[in-house]
C-alpha cells in the first residue's frame, strides 16, 4: 500500500511560517532619525545619493532624518542591515 504524503517532496523542504516560532524570527529593532543621519554621513553621501541607493525619494530620507516619520517594514529592514553591516552592503 502506498502511503499518502499531505505535502510533496518540495513543499515538505520549503521552510514557511509554520515551521519558525518567536527565537527563530529576525529581529528588527527601531532606529532613530539620528542614527539614519549618523549612517549616512559617515559614508560621506549626500540625502540624494544615499535615497537612490535605497531606492527612496530624497524627500523620505530627509522626514526619516528630522524625526517626522518613523521607517517600518522593507525600509526599516534595510536600515538594520546597514547599520549591522555597513552602508558598502548597498553601495554594491
Amino acid at each position: 500500500m502506498l502511503e499518502e504524503h499531505i505535502f510533496d517532496e518540495k513543499e515538505y523542504k520549503k521552510i514557511t511560517m509554520r515551521h519558525l516560532n518567536k527565537e527563530n524570527h529576525p529581529k528588527i529593532d527601531p532606529i532613530t532619525s539620528e542614527e539614519i543621519r549618523m549612517l549616512r554621513e559617515q559614508a560621506h553621501l549626500s540625502q540624494a545619493v544615499f535615497a537612490s541607493y535605497l531606492n527612496l525619494t530624497v524627500g523620505y530620507i530627509s522626514q526619516l532624518e528630522r524625526g517626522l516619520k518613523e521607517p517600518t517594514g522593507a525600509v526599516l529592514a534595510l536600515l538594520n542591515v546597514v547599520r549591522r553591516k555597513g552602508v558598502d552592503v548597498i553601495l554594491q
